[in-house]
């Protein structure tokens, strides 16, 4: 059975279009890259979870803000690696000056045998579209694409 993640991908209406609050992986292997590096705020959904419910808690755990707002379920999205993303469309206006993310453990420098602490979010950011395209990982684009849809139609309505 494929592994399942659920997460919230929030919008606002900026000056130039709707923008979408991306976040950045914490720890040593993404601290230099960006292209196709950020991500939804999303984790795994644990057995006997409801989808939205995890992706709520995952919203909080890696921004330190609860998320509130109507949420619109978007196409479950199946990345290259088999993995299954679920992801709610939310309006909202979140400040992503002061995040506080929750943290994990991994060895570093590798084969070292010391442990590090490293956020599971360094740092969160709002987007225009075609910035949010390059810098979301490849496999969570089709998530992006079917926001846009819906959004789009929402403003010509």
């Amino acid at each position: 059975m494929p592994e399942i993640s659920a997460g919230v991908l929030a919008w606002r209406a900026g000056a130039e279009g709707p923008e979408f609050l991306l976040v950045h992986p914490g720890g040593p292997f993404w601290a230099n890259k960006d292209e196709a590096a950020w991500s939804i705020p999303k984790g795994l959904v644990e057995p006997e979870e409801d989808g939205w419910t995890a992706a709520r808690r995952e919203f909080e755990e890696e921004l330190g803000a609860p998320m509130v707002g109507q949420a619109v379920e978007l196409p479950a999205v199946k990345t290259p690696g088999g993995k299954v993303i679920h992801a709610w469309l939310v309006e909202a206006e979140i400040d992503v000056s002061g995040i506080r993310s929750n943290t994990f453990e991994m060895e570093w420098p590798p084969r070292s045998g010391r442990r590090a602490s490293f956020p599971e979010v360094d740092r969160a950011g709002w987007f225009d579209a075609e910035t949010a395209r390059w810098k979301l990982h490849k496999g969570q684009r089709p998530v992006l694409e079917a926001a846009l849809r819906i959004i789009l139609g929402k403003l010509e309505a």
